[in-house]
């Protein structure tokens, strides 16, 4: 390019734009199968840890492969999937799962509550299985650490669920920023409408009988024991710092996607919660704002994200013209303001256009520079098979979650903070340390 621009976006998306590849070649076929990869034409055998809830589309996602065996503490929650599949072993304790049937699994896929994602997913990778995990990768900062690590030093395949990374929409956002077109990006809002489950100082557990379909040991896992309620399981544990990440949780490791990937992300230089509204000694609030500041990253400048949560509204942002629809409808997205002007997307990314709309009109797309995904579930299982690293594989995804997760602890800890990367610690407020890694159960483990 004369103009040098595809240079200069090639060079910014980096190692990212592996994961967006199609695979140039399998390598040997011998090698591939001693390190336990197939070919692409051969299925491979997944183990779903979770099947009810999301693990239904994330089973569903991975179908066209063999299901060769299920865990889930909740029979009744999973009785749709174990009814699908009901000639395929069935386990409540994933470990148990893993113990007796791994000789059969390739991969798994993970679909249980936060809390459980990192105990079940480095289980699975050290005995050298490929993993599918859902979004939040991980509840803490130190499990971030230890599922990048040890996806690196393992060699297996890794994707989280945040579909967003694969759309459309997404890399069409990265293209634009990287085209220069809406000059240097110095701040980032991204809002949505969670929570819609319970939080606040007004959800108060009651204890209640375990249901009999329930393992509640099993449910919860390497958090601290205590009796079940229907607050908890089998849905509205999201809501409770011990399970869950609240709406960030939820929803930023979509909506803040995108921001990541075209502004390069690294580790925030500080986070701090500017305001919260419902402040529970249990739960995250009922809505939340929480401001991230990034350094430079090579050419591109300084940045600020903003994430507004528990809105009724698209928050209004100054320098939108009046009448601007942002985001997503359902009140889910991210906005971009750069020097020369903006664009917005939706939640996953999709729905990109510039601010105002009516710039689309004469607007000609920037080069295309990334490839198009395959789909989030087939770029993972392309991946497990030899090809390219799906697109946010755990090397990508990790850090993503690590700095996401910060704001999980301004939520709790009042005041700017001040993050040391390469240190993995608060340099200015050693409560806010205490929060970096979980309380891990006599009798369980996380690695």
């Amino acid at each position: 390019m004369s103009d040098g621009r595809f240079s200069r976006r090639h060079f910014f998306y980096g190692t990212l734009l592996a994961g967006a590849v199609p695979a140039a070649g399998f390598g040997s076929v011998a090698s591939l199968k001693r390190l336990g990869f197939k070919s692409p034409n051969e299925k491979l055998n997944i183990a779903a840890i979770g099947a009810g809830g999301k693990g239904h589309s994330d089973i569903t996602g991975c179908e066209s492969e063999n299901i060769v065996a299920m865990a889930d503490p909740d029979d009744k929650r999973a009785e749709r999937m174990f009814q699908k599949y009901s000639q395929v072993p069935k386990y409540k304790d994933y470990r148990k799962m893993l113990d007796t049937e791994h000789r059969n699994i390739d991969a798994v896929t993970v679909s249980t509550p936060d809390h459980t994602h990192a105990p079940a997913a480095l289980a699975a990778m050290e005995l050298g299985k490929h993993v599918y995990c859902q979004k939040p990768l991980v509840h803490s900062v130190w499990e971030a650490r230890r599922m990048a690590e040890t996806a690196a030093r393992t060699g297996v395949a890794t994707q989280m669920g945040n579909q967003g990374y694969s759309t459309e929409g997404a890399r069409e956002c990265c293209e634009i920023v990287w085209s220069g077109d809406i000059g240097d990006v110095t701040e980032v809002h991204a809002w949505t409408n969670r929570p819609v489950w319970p939080q606040g100082p007004e959800v108060v557990p009651q204890e209640a009988p375990v249901p009999a379909t329930l393992d509640w040991d099993v449910w919860i896992g390497t958090a601290a024991m205590r009796p079940y309620s229907p607050a908890y399981a089998p849905f509205k544990w999201r809501g409770f710092f011990d399970f869950g990440c609240g709406a960030l949780g939820d929803m930023a490791c979509h909506i803040l996607g995108t921001p990541n990937m075209a502004l390069r992300l690294t580790a925030p230089t500080s986070v701090e919660c500017i305001s919260q509204e419902g402040v529970s000694e249990h739960t995250f609030p009922k809505q939340s704002v929480i401001r991230y500041d990034f350094p430079a990253r090579g050419a591109m400048p300084a940045v600020k994200i903003f994430w507004h949560d528990g809105l009724k509204a698209v928050p209004e942002i100054p320098g939108v013209p009046a009448g601007e629809k942002l985001g997503d409808s359902d009140i889910n997205g991210s906005l971009f303001i750069g020097s020369k002007g903006m664009v917005t997307t939706g939640c996953y990314g999709e729905h990109t256009r510039l601010i105002p709309v009516a710039k689309m009109q004469d607007y000609v797309m920037p080069e295309q520079v990334l490839t198009r995904s395959p789909g989030h579930y087939r770029d993972w299982i392309r991946a497990c098979k030899g090809g390219s690293p799906a697109c946010s594989n755990f090397s990508i995804s990790a850090p993503f979650t690590e700095w996401m997760l910060l704001g999980v602890i301004a939520l709790r800890v009042p005041g700017k903070l001040e993050w040391d990367g390469a240190k993995v610690r608060f340099t200015n407020n050693s409560d806010a340390n205490k929060y970096l890694k979980p309380f891990i159960r006599k009798g369980w483990k996380i690695g």
